[in-house]
């Protein structure tokens, strides 16, 4: 159970703490810009950074490293810090009441500005998951807009994002928008989520009419949210590869090319006497396996036919 702490009481508690003089973050008696923890720490270590341009991140960790070493040892840490974890409520232009944390910046009790923010999300939720019963996500408002609606019928009818965009009137990154935040009321992952889900939570919760035809994305869904850029619909591809095969094309399993037979022919020419006067010219026939029987028939024991092919001729040195 959470126990709602005054902000004006928790910093009055704050003030009016014996040791509060003694702080760390005090201001040093004699170097007024410096802290009274330690003297070579000034005292913007625990506020916000307010100079021109970004600050370094090597300085800015070395910044809030020294005032968190300066609070681990502050008297009044217990008390800092439950005053710099209150809130207070305001009421925005829409009438909402919004809650604050008194101090959203800075060093405070030994945390750093996002831990109190964090910690600040993590109560909220606390809150609505014990204290508050859930809205039904059938009765949500905002996903019952004309647009939204309009949305969700042209996705139904079409897969690819711009045409989905120009039968809802409006452009393809309104349109993306919009699907990224159906996607987030519905509860889906915007992740892995598909455009079929999306539909289908759609129609569970009649935000569109049980009645209304779905075009399948087909072996590659379309997300249900875009990309980080808004711009282009990415497809989740499936666990397993998927073959794909050309329309109007038989699907042919592909047949190794064959390799080409050498083989070394030998012969001498006809006005070679048999002292060997002429040289012997040595012939190098490219033939495939199939059509080597065919075209280049064995000739007869003892005799040697030259080919009928190109082929190079090489001629041993002298």
């Amino acid at each position: 159970m959470t126990t709602t702490v005054d902000a004006i009481a928790a910093r009055q508690h704050l003030v009016d703490d014996r040791h509060y003089r003694y702080r760390g973050c005090a201001p040093d008696p004699d170097l007024p810009g410096m802290s009274a923890g330690d003297p070579d720490v000034p005292l913007d270590a625990w506020g916000p950074y307010t100079g021109d341009g970004a600050e370094a991140q090597r300085t800015r960790l070395d910044r809030e490293r020294s005032a968190l070493t300066i609070c681990g040892r502050c008297p009044v840490l217990a008390l800092c810090r439950t005053y710099a974890n209150t809130t207070t409520v305001e009421t925005d232009g829409s009438g909402r009441q919004v809650e604050h944390l008194v101090e959203p910046e800075g060093v405070f009790g030994g945390e750093l500005a996002l831990t109190r923010h964090r910690r600040l999300i993590a109560r909220r939720h606390d809150t609505v998951t014990a204290d508050t019963t859930p809205t039904p996500v059938g009765d949500m408002v905002e996903a019952r807009t004309p647009q939204r609606r309009e949305l969700l019928l042209a996705l139904a009818r079409e897969t690819d994002p711009e045409r989905v965009a120009a039968l809802a009137g409006m452009d393809v990154r309104t349109a993306n928008w919009h699907r990224s935040a159906l996607v987030g009321m519905l509860g889906l992952d915007r992740d892995r989520a598909t455009r079929d889900q999306l539909l289908a939570a759609a129609v569970e919760n009649r935000l569109i009419p049980r009645s209304t035809r779905i075009r399948p994305d087909g072996p590659w869904p379309y997300a249900a949210a875009p990309t980080a850029d808004g711009v282009r619909q990415r497809r989740i591809a499936p666990r397993r590869p998927v073959q794909l095969v050309l329309p109007a094309l038989e699907d042919l399993p592909r047949r190794p090319r064959p390799t080409p037979e050498v083989r070394v022919v030998a012969s001498r020419p006809r006005t070679a006497t048999r002292a060997g006067s002429a040289p012997v010219q040595l012939r190098l026939l490219f033939l495939t396996p199939t059509t080597a029987a065919a075209r280049t028939p064995a000739p007869a024991r003892g005799a040697c036919r030259p080919a009928t092919t190109p082929s190079t001729v090489l001629e041993p040195a002298a």
